[in-house]
């Protein structure tokens, strides 16, 4: 996710199972473990020049840089690959793979086997790290933010961006083998255009809200199937983040409204419901909201200030967290029960954690 920076932040992005953040900054990178809240390690304005994004592999020594900022020293049109267990101080010495295109990069997906690169009408996929090869190459509608989710799990090959259809999801990389080309598989998921998506960590379930943000839909990826619609809200919105818990049993959401909505998926019933859906029979107009479900618990932050939201690690089995991570700098942690109970439990300014080592 990318913002105008508040503090230098230009953009936040958790590893692939949230248990890490990066912040690329206009003075660098800055790498935090998420529970306990801690800075793992830092490359400074000197080694890498302001950065517009950064992609983490897990918690391993490969990090995905791309330039970006006031005073880059990379360029915003190549993705090079920051190895910090090679020795030497010189940061070149570092810098072990490099690709390069003819428009800027928008988004960095990476997992054990892959990397995935989003350019604003076109997706490249690349075997990843020993010799990457190009394996895919994706032709997209305008994705002027770079939307696509690459499945973590080695065992479902999944990469989900939009369709070249208006409001459609394609899920990619399922069946193909390089070199082939089978007809793509989409979804129609929503009436205007794609704003956010996400897989669930197995790949079993793609989330989706579109520009107008006021519902997420999920849908199976196999059969394509819708399973349940979830409102974030009436009035529209822009979403910034959409995740699932390590189990997928709930899925929370942040906007530009400065709330961060939570849903529970496991037991729909826990969601609420619109004190309409009481009443009996209503117009046509009203339908709609009556049938939708609303989050079981909600929190805010700051509103001006854009946010990246995942699942906590379970403490014990009725209570539940949720991280928020915002470009203002904090920190923000809720728990919530199933009965919809949501309090504050920690906030901190991750900027003004430092620690001494270099990454």
């Amino acid at each position: 996710m990318t913002q105008q920076p508040l503090r230098g932040v230009t953009s936040l992005r958790f590893n692939q199972d949230q248990s890490c953040f990066c912040c690329a900054m206009e003075t660098g990178v800055r790498i935090y473990n998420v529970e306990p809240l801690m800075e793992k390690g830092h490359l400074d304005h000197e080694q890498v020049g302001s950065m517009g994004l950064v992609e983490m592999l897990h918690r391993s020594n490969l990090l995905a840089l791309v330039g970006g900022g006031s005073s880059p020293k990379f360029s915003e049109i190549s993705v090079l690959i920051w190895d910090d267990a090679r020795e030497g101080k010189d940061s070149k010495e570092k810098l072990v793979l490099e690709f390069t295109f003819t428009k800027p990069v928008l988004s960095v997906r990476m997992r054990h086997d892959k990397i995935v690169i989003v350019l604003k009408n076109r997706i490249y996929v690349y075997s990843f790290p020993d010799n990457p090869r190009k394996l895919f190459e994706f032709d997209t509608r305008d994705n002027p933010k770079g939307l696509c989710d690459l499945c973590p799990s080695l065992e479902k090959q999944l990469l989900v961006f939009p369709g070249h259809k208006c409001g459609s999801l394609q899920l990619d990389l399922a069946s193909t083998k390089p070199g082939t080309s089978s007809a793509p598989f989409t979804i129609n998921a929503h009436q205007s255009d794609i704003a956010c998506v996400s897989l669930n960590q197995p790949g079993t379930v793609v989330a989706s809200a579109s520009q107008k943000g006021t519902l997420i839909r999920l849908f199976d990826t196999q059969s394509k199937e819708k399973l349940v619609e979830l409102r974030r809200g009436t009035d529209p919105a822009t979403l910034y983040c959409i995740n699932f818990s390590h189990d997928s049993s709930f899925l929370c959401a942040s906007s530009d409204k400065g709330t961060v909505h939570i849903f529970a998926l496991k037991d729909t019933r826990l969601n609420r419901r619109s004190a309409l859906a009481r009443v009996g029979k209503v117009g046509p107009m009203i339908g709609q909201y009556v049938d939708s479900q609303w989050s079981l618990a909600s929190f805010t932050v700051p509103a001006e200030s854009a946010c990246i939201c995942a699942f906590g690690r379970n403490t014990s089995k009725n209570v539940n967290s949720v991280i928020a991570i915002c470009v203002d700098g904090t920190f923000h942690k809720y728990v919530f029960t199933p009965d919809g109970n949501c309090n504050r439990e920690a906030f901190d300014v991750y900027l003004d954690i430092c620690d001494d080592d270099d990454f």
